[in-house]
């Protein structure tokens, strides 16, 4: 998606618009006095290109990737940001090489460990989407145990899509919707739009406002595909770990800056 035209700063986004976010972070009453999204997701790519452009191992770049991760659900919070939704192991990455998956699995295993205790003092919901019948035993322990450690916390909530794909989350909403009919449980009557999106794995979380891939690159990846919908998109050229606050604010304000119409008219022409 192409940005209007004007003066950019380094993450592709007009420096006017930066300046209507620039003190969002200084306390969360002062940040709704901009239209922010109520819902972020974030799709994190490029570690492995920002670990090759500095002669380092893969492993570095996830590694530096995490440290990013901590940033965005810091500033997130700061500038108020209701729900963060962060991609961070899509169910096609199982494809890559074993050694990079199994660092993969250990930072998610060291992110929880290390930061459930610091996010759940802070007020942060943890919600895990993707399926996990497949998942080791210790991993799915670990979700579990980060969703019911916070299940009552309210200031914000994190959203983990883990072992995550759009497309098999469609399908398995299907299949559970189905095994209902043929129970007897539904009629055809009930099979909305609605109450296909009850059966997904975000059921109760709003579709996200404004979806961010870093990297350049101008694609989904299977991503939230039904939730995205009347998303507005915000792809950056940096790399995700040098993801940080100022990129962060320049993706929301270029969002701040959009008409979203949801099939409507413009604000230009209704007035």
């Amino acid at each position: 998606m192409a940005f209007r035209q004007g003066r950019r700063n380094h993450a592709g986004v007009r420096t006017s618009d930066r300046r209507r976010v620039a003190s969002a972070g200084q306390s969360q009453g002062r940040a709704r006095t901009v239209r922010h999204p109520r819902h972020v997701a974030i799709i994190m790519d490029g570690n492995g290109r920002w670990a090759r452009a500095r002669g380092l191992p893969r492993s570095m770049g996830h590694r530096r990737g995490v440290e990013a991760v901590r940033a965005a659900v810091r500033a997130a919070g700061e500038i108020g940001i209701e729900y963060l939704t962060l991609f961070a192991f899509s169910s096609e990455n199982w494809r890559r090489p074993k050694d990079e998956v199994e660092e993969l699995l250990g930072l998610l295993r060291h992110f929880i460990r290390r930061d459930l205790a610091d996010l759940h003092k802070e007020g942060v919901r943890v919600r895990v989407i993707g399926a996990r019948d497949d998942l080791s035993a210790d991993i799915r322990s670990l979700l579990e145990e980060a969703e019911n450690l916070t299940k009552d916390n309210g200031r914000q909530t994190l959203v983990i899509a883990f072992n995550y794909g759009a497309r098999d989350e469609v399908a398995r909403a299907v299949r559970r919707i189905a095994e209902k009919f043929a129970a007897g449980e539904v009629t055809l009557d009930a099979l909305t739009a609605d109450y296909l999106g009850e059966h997904m794995d975000t059921a109760g979380i709003p579709d996200p406002d404004l979806i961010i891939r870093t990297s350049g690159e101008l694609r989904l990846s299977n991503f939230l595909l039904w939730q995205a919908a009347y998303s507005e998109f915000v792809f950056l050229p940096c790399l995700w770990p040098d993801f940080d606050r100022k990129a962060f604010e320049d993706a929301i304000a270029e969002y701040a800056s959009r008409d979203r119409r949801f099939g409507g008219l413009s604000r230009e022409i209704a007035s």
